[in-house]
């Protein structure tokens, strides 16, 4: 449309808005046409604020520290077998409440006297003991005409005290030493037992005993046989931060093992190495003989102080055949009985002292981390005829 037409429209006296109104439709047909309308000016900053262009400031964080990780405080030591008296009344069978049962009539029969003896064999006291009971319980009753229950129970409780003896020293020898050069040495404990007595579960409790009693410990993982020993012990080690000397791969000596472990304890100052070793059978020569050698090679840093046998209670009579072969072998100087919670065996506490001559000094009470206790031949008992 020409400013002619455009003219001529408004002249005719059509509204300017209508005339628009056609001039924008007619534009907006036109095809082809070379002469595109200027877009209307759009006002532009001349500058943009120093604000918008900067790049937001990039907050630098400190270099993330690991936190040191909480090492666990164990449980006091002295108490801990006041825990058994619970764990034996929960058992099926105590032994004690069996004998009271029968001592606490009115007349004691042949019939009586032969279960006394039964109960007493089931539980693992042995043959010899069992008579050695039987017989002083025999002439103290008729003798005494003993009938009230608390003396039939007194009377029990002393020579149940008689046969664990309390006379024999329990005590724990992780006092370091002094070589023949005059330097300090670690007392070396070595702890010995076959597959399936928890024998690593109780080096890692033992070094939780010795660390609450104020003890710095070296644990030396021996045990390179079983895969997963090394990394067992050294969970038990790390979480009352206890160090562990291990071999970088499976199959390694043992007793290089041990040796670095007791040289490790000795250059450091530390008060007591605990060495685990592998599960072995009684009946596998070449193990056994191996056992020997770990105990030479220790000697050369170090005199060892204990050699402590892990049996499980549970075992019963099977386990002085064990005892036995080890006590050979590795000159065992003390038991460790695992597994004595809850149960009625609790005679192979006597058996076994009597089959090596050596005292029982630790016993297993249960599966939690501080349950392993200094065995206490008076509390023992008492737990026995609790209830």
């Amino acid at each position: 449309m020409t400013n002619e037409t455009l003219e001529i429209l408004l002249a005719a006296g059509i509204p300017t808005a209508i005339v628009v109104a056609l001039t924008t439709l007619l534009v907006r047909r036109r095809r082809g046409s070379t002469v595109d309308e200027a877009p209307p000016p759009v006002d532009l900053p001349t500058s943009v604020p120093e604000a918008e262009t900067a790049a937001p400031p990039v907050e630098v964080l400190p270099e993330e520290v690991e936190a040191p990780p909480v090492l666990e405080v164990p449980a006091p030591v002295a108490g801990r077998l006041s825990r058994l008296r619970d764990r034996l009344s929960r058992s099926g069978s105590p032994l004690g409440a069996r004998l009271l049962a029968v001592l606490s009539k009115d007349h004691l029969t042949e019939d009586d006297w032969d279960e006394l003896e039964e109960t007493l064999l089931l539980a693992d006291v042995g043959a010899g003991p069992t008579g050695e009971l039987i017989d002083a319980l025999r002439t103290r009753v008729r003798v005494e005409g003993l009938k009230d229950p608390a003396q039939v129970r007194a009377l029990l409780r002393e020579q149940l005290i008689a046969l664990v003896d309390p006379t024999l020293d329990r005590s724990l020898h992780t006092a370091p030493g002094e070589a023949a050069d005059g330097s300090r040495v670690p007392a070396v404990v070595l702890v010995v037992g076959v597959n399936g007595t928890g024998k690593t579960t109780t080096v890692g409790k033992l070094a939780r005993v010795l660390v609450a009693d104020g003890r710095t410990v070296v644990l030396g993982a021996a045990d390179t046989f079983r895969a997963a020993a090394a990394d067992q012990l050294q969970t038990w080690g790390s979480r009352v931060g206890v160090h562990t000397v291990r071999s970088d791969r499976d199959g390694a000596d043992p007793a290089a093992v041990a040796f670095d472990a007791v040289r490790t304890g000795r250059a450091e100052g530390i008060d007591v190495v605990l060495v685990d070793t592998a599960g072995r059978l009684q009946n596998k020569a070449g193990l056994m003989d191996e056992l020997g050698k770990i105990t030479r090679v220790i000697t050369r840093e170090a005199p060892l102080s204990e050699v402590l046998l892990v049996l499980d209670a549970t075992t019963g009579q099977n386990g002085l055949n064990q005892a036995r072969v080890f006590s050979e072998v590795a000159g065992v100087t003390g038991i460790v009985l695992t597994k004595l919670d809850g149960t009625a065996k609790g005679g192979i506490v006597v058996a076994v002292q009597r089959e090596l001559g050596v005292p029982v000094k630790l016993v297993g009470l249960g599966e939690g981390p501080d349950d392993l206790a200094p065995f206490d031949p008076e509390a023992f008992v008492d737990a026995l005829l609790q209830g």
